[in-house]
């Protein structure tokens, strides 16, 4: 099953960020965390606020976007993350962010940016 693969989209407002195919992805939404493998059945769900989506490709290779909300919506040929704000693992300082989380108020908004970041990068770790 792990050799089928899916239809890709990870886009915010003002940039699409990836286009491809994917064999699994992992989402923290609003009820929980969600992995989607091809031919899942479909679904609408909300992005959490501090979540990150991880993405096995097609190829073999993983990656991460450290996601600030949204929506993640499932058909049985693609998936589309429509994200309000997201951003690549490797654009991502990860001891800056790391400092951001222990100095800003648990819950704020950028405290939630930040822990969208950092949980990106440990996803890959």
């Amino acid at each position: 099953m792990a050799d089928k693969t899916f239809r890709l989209e990870v886009v915010s407002p003002d940039s699409e960020l990836y286009s491809g195919e994917a064999t699994f992805l992992v989402a923290q939404t609003t009820v929980g965390e969600l992995g989607i493998l091809a031919s899942h059945a479909p679904v609408l769900a909300e992005l959490a606020p501090g979540g990150a989506v991880v993405v096995t490709e097609a190829s073999g290779e993983r990656t991460a976007f450290a996601v600030q909300g949204g929506f993640l919506s499932v058909t049985g040929e693609s998936i589309t993350v429509l994200a309000e704000a997201a951003q690549f693992v490797s654009e991502i300082d990860v001891a800056a962010e790391r400092a951001i989380l222990e100095s800003a108020e648990p819950g704020s908004h950028k405290y939630l940016d930040a822990k969208s970041r950092v949980r990106a990068v440990e996803a890959l770790s």
